[in-house]
């Protein structure tokens, strides 16, 4: 299905969204959803391995950026921008995530202990 020219691979599905104009679109609908599924891996990350997580999203980060300057479609090379950065700012949001779990606003893993139940634990005892 793909025709090769030159070094160049072709893909028929990167010419017709090209020959429709329909690149933006494509984009933009991909890159709302690479955000949206973001948010629910800060969540899930956040609660199972704690702000180690973000080591995660730091690797998968850097990974996406040097794919992104290597990949020679315009279209692709897009999107794993706007997945490596959504990346970097999923390590901002582990530690939001990690205030938002210390207000209530999310569940707590009960098997891991926070930061703050030790301040918690010597106000207690005092």
């Amino acid at each position: 299905m793909t025709s090769t020219c030159g070094n160049i691979i072709r893909i028929p599905m990167m010419d017709f969204l090209s020959t429709y104009h329909l690149q933006g679109l494509v984009l933009g609908l991909c890159s709302f959803l690479i955000i949206g599924i973001c948010h629910p891996i800060v969540i899930k990350g956040e609660y199972r391995y704690g702000q180690r997580f973000k080591w995660f999203f730091l690797i998968v980060g850097i990974v996406l950026c040097v794919g992104s300057l290597l990949v020679d479609n315009v279209l692709l090379s897009a999107l794993m921008g706007v997945g490596a950065f959504s990346c970097f700012w999923g390590i901002k949001e582990m530690r939001e995530q990690q205030e938002r779990v210390r207000k209530g606003w999310f569940p707590r893993n009960p098997r891991r202990t926070y930061p703050w139940d030790n301040t918690d634990q010597n106000q207690k005892d005092e």
